[in-house]
Formats: C-alpha cells, structure tokens, sequence
C-alpha cells in the first residue's frame, strides 16, 4: 500500500507540469509553403535563452501588429495557421516559440516564458517596419493566459492597443485539477495542485490590471480541453 501511495504521488507531480506545456522541436510547415513571407528571427531574453519566431509582414499598410502567443503543445509551425489569413488582411504577425519550442533554447517554466514574450515585445519595439503604438497580443489556450498576466504587468503596456485571448483559462491550479480528474491514478489527489503547480502568474489575478486596455474574450461551450466554465 505505502508503495501504490508513493507511485500515486509521483504520478500526480508529473502530471502537474505537461498540462502547461509539451514542447516539440520539429518543423511540419512554414508560411512560406502557403504562399506567405515571412523572416525567421532570432531573440534573445533577458536570462540569455536564445528563442525563435517568424515575422510575417502584412501585405500593404500595415493596420496593427499581432503578437501571437500559442498554445501549450507542439510550435509556430503546428499553430500558425490560425494567424495565416492576418497578413492579407494588413497586419503584420510575429510569431513566438516560447524555450523549448520549435527552435528556442531552454525549458519552459511560467517564469522563462514571461522573460520570452517581454523579449518579442522589445524586438517588436525596434523594428522599423513596426508602429509602436500599434500592437495587439493575441494568445490562444495557453497563450491566452500567458497573454493576460504579461500585459498587466509589461513594463511596455503603454504600446499595447488591445488584447484577445481565445480560449484561455482562468486559474493554473483549476485547470491543473481538472486535468487530473480526467484521470483514474489521479482523481483521488486533485489537492496536489494547491501545493505543487505556481498560481503567480493566474490570468484571474491579474485581469483587473488590464484596464483600460480592451480585452476580446473568445470561447467555446463545446471546448473540451479549456471547458468554457
């Protein structure tokens, strides 16, 4: 019994951290195989991990400038195509892998990714081809999330003109829990999750902060990985 206990434990510890992310280093696509430009670029974050994005330009006058921020599985090259139709409708798109995505350098934490979306901020930032006024983050699922605890507190807020989060959740520990109750090994230890996983960087928390910059909210009654609740 002491030892079904202790495998149960350690069963529920590492369930905690893939619920947030699973990385993936291979490249299915490009924009470039759908008829899109776009440049690979190389970031760098405050910590020193080297990251990875494609900038696409929008075709014309650009209207604004996308931050797009994916979910948690895979890379840009599995996600991009829901921000492929942005360019012909005139904006530009950079398109971040957070550490240990794609071609970015390191492991991911909520703290590192942090430290990556603030580095694209800058490099947005120092682009000529860039109205620094102009800037929406967009973030999806995970993304979402990411999006909205980076914007209340980013030290380049001022620059930031409005913020979508498409099917992002609300807390870390909720839908950590949610996620091991969908699990037989896990069910009975759903309590980990108020000990083990980082609630710091909670969009619940931090949405308040976000105002008066607008927030678009987009989700699905029908999702079932994010449920709409």
């Amino acid at each position: 019994m002491k030892r079904l206990a202790i495998l149960l434990l350690a069963l529920a510890l590492g369930a905690c951290t893939p619920v947030f992310f699973q990385p993936h280093n291979v490249i299915v696509s490009t924009p470039g195989l759908y008829g899109i430009d776009y440049q690979p670029v190389e970031l760098r974050a405050a910590d020193g991990t080297a990251l990875f994005a494609w900038f696409m330009p929008a075709r014309g006058d650009p209207q604004a400038t996308v931050l797009y921020l994916h979910g948690n599985a895979e890379n840009i090259s599995a996600h991009f195509a829901n921000v492929a139709w942005m360019p012909a409708a005139g904006f530009n798109v950079l398109a971040l892998d957070y550490r240990g995505y794609g071609g970015s350098e390191g492991r991911p934490s909520l703290a590192g990714v942090q430290l990556d979306i603030d580095a694209a901020m800058r490099a947005l930032l120092e682009r000529p081809d860039v109205d620094p006024d102009r800037i929406i983050v967009f973030g999806q699922s995970l993304g979402g999330a990411l999006a909205i605890h980076y914007v209340a507190h980013s030290a380049y807020r001022s620059h930031i003109r409005a913020i979508v989060a498409d099917s992002a959740f609300a807390d870390y520990r909720m839908v950590a829990k949610e996620k091991m109750a969908g699990l037989f090994l896990t069910w009975p230890l759903q309590w980990l999750p108020d000990y083990t996983v980082d609630n710091d960087y909670s969009p619940r928390a931090s949405v308040a902060a976000l105002s008066p910059i607008p927030l678009l909210l987009i989700h699905g009654e029908r999702d079932g990985v994010v449920p709409a609740h």
